[in-house]
């Protein structure tokens, strides 16, 4: 049985991921956990210390959290009901991020599935906040829903990859279970920009392609056309591709000051289904 965490707000986007969820493993036994994490308005002594149950003042945030998690959950069995499908509520004072990953650690979660605040105008924004520092902390798979995108069957899946970590095999699992549940063609496409692959990158893509053995169809993209962030944007269009994953490699603190991420430039352009998974690999040189 696997086990799904869907953080909400209880606004549409949140909504919206949590029916693609329900969509994507109609078919599967699964235990969902509806999270709702808040803060107070104000911060007090007493709630550093020890949040709502310490705190003298009544919380209305309770109260709200857990209002809303019911009535998700009372419109989940009333229009979408599944007997695959089992249902908790989890109400948290607490940021996000932080409390995303210790229900994962508890609960031993599989997935995440989250909504994005949709187009605000700035394409910085266009994961929404929480969504990117989510992504950025999770050591699990983190499955990006764009606003308004409905659930449609995944016939073709792009993995954008440099070819610099030696991937492993539980850490692709996620993706490839995917991919064999929907019979998916699988589209491997790397960025050549200008120099063909090093020692260390053919080695690794050979190590991957041993990684992709059983999966049915996979498609070995180079290409010199386009630099990233662009190359995945240009193939999506042309695709039809349902999902995007990439994988998601912690960087140094001096890293992460002088660039941004690949999957954060990616991500924030992405009109599809966008799932990140760690990559704990070491990088080759």
């Amino acid at each position: 049985m696997k086990k799904i965490l869907l953080p909400t707000d209880f606004s549409k986007n949140a909504w919206n991921a949590v029916l693609y969820a329900l969509d994507l493993f109609k078919n599967e036994n699964c235990t969902f956990y509806l999270l709702n994490a808040y803060t107070p308005a104000f911060y007090r002594v007493d709630y550093m210390l020890g949040g709502p149950m310490v705190s003298a003042i009544p919380d209305i945030g309770v109260d709200i959290s857990l209002k809303g998690l019911e009535s998700t959950l009372e419109r989940i069995k009333n229009d979408h009901f599944n007997p695959r499908h089992m249902f908790e509520i989890l109400s948290a004072f607490n940021t996000l991020p932080d409390e995303v990953n210790e229900v994962c650690e508890d609960k031993k979660i599989d997935l995440v599935i989250m909504g994005t605040q949709g187009a605000t105008g700035a394409k910085e924004f266009f994961l929404g906040s929480n969504t990117v520092h989510v992504i950025r902390k999770a050591t699990v798979p983190v499955l990006a829903v764009p606003t308004g995108y409905g659930f449609k069957e995944i016939k073709n899946v792009l993995l954008p990859t440099g070819y610099w970590s030696k991937y492993k095999s539980n850490e692709l699992r996620p993706l490839l279970d995917l991919v064999k549940r929907f019979g998916a063609a699988l589209h491997v496409l790397h960025a050549l920009e200008g120099h063909d692959l090093v020692k260390a990158q053919s080695e690794n893509k050979e190590h991957l392609k041993k990684l992709l053995k059983d999966i049915a169809s996979v498609i070995f993209i180079d290409n010199t056309d386009e630099y990233m962030p662009n190359i995945v944007h240009d193939y999506i269009d042309k695709g039809n591709i349902g999902l995007v994953a990439m994988m998601n490699r912690k960087h140094s603190f001096l890293e992460r000051l002088i660039l941004k991420q690949n999957v954060d430039v990616v991500g924030y352009h992405c009109q599809i289904p966008f799932l990140v998974l760690p990559d704990t690999s070491k990088i080759s040189k």
